[in-house]
């Protein structure tokens, strides 16, 4: 009997398990396919494509991909960037996971999501080749 039990237990144990994994996993696979942004002005081209961005996340997501041949890429991207939504609130990433400088430059912007929901997005990128800010902004469907 105590066998039996420990069996039941363990299975319950295990879908409770595996009901945690995917439920934690829904909102990254049901969301949206989100468009690549990119600006190319004074010899740099920046691009950012949104690669966790809903309302389920509790981290948002950005890949930026930075590309030039005549300018120094060393600038802190988590002192230069904000997120703005549709209530105005500006949100500052919390990390930036990628190489500090050279001409080619691409790495992860995190941001905290809010908790609540917004329509749109708009990222902000300061002093990157002279410009003084590229805007990104993207529409929640």
């Amino acid at each position: 009997m105590k066998k039996s039990t420990t069996i039941i237990i363990l299975v319950a144990a295990f879908l409770v398990a595996i009901l945690v994994f995917y439920e934690e996993r829904l909102p990254e696979q049901v969301q949206q396919k989100w468009e690549t942004k990119s600006d190319q002005r004074a010899g740099v081209t920046v691009a950012v494509t949104p690669i966790k961005l809903s309302s389920g996340s509790r981290e948002w997501m950005f890949n930026v991909v930075m590309d030039t041949h005549s300018v120094e890429l060393d600038q802190d991207m988590v002192s230069i960037t904000t997120l703005t939504d549709d209530r105005g609130a500006e949100h500052r990433p919390i990390k930036w996971e990628g190489p500090v400088g050279g001409h080619h430059r691409e790495g992860i912007l995190i941001f905290q999501s809010p908790d609540y929901a917004t329509s749109y997005v708009e990222l902000k990128i300061k002093n990157v080749g002279q410009v003084p800010e590229r805007l990104f902004k993207w529409e929640f469907k």
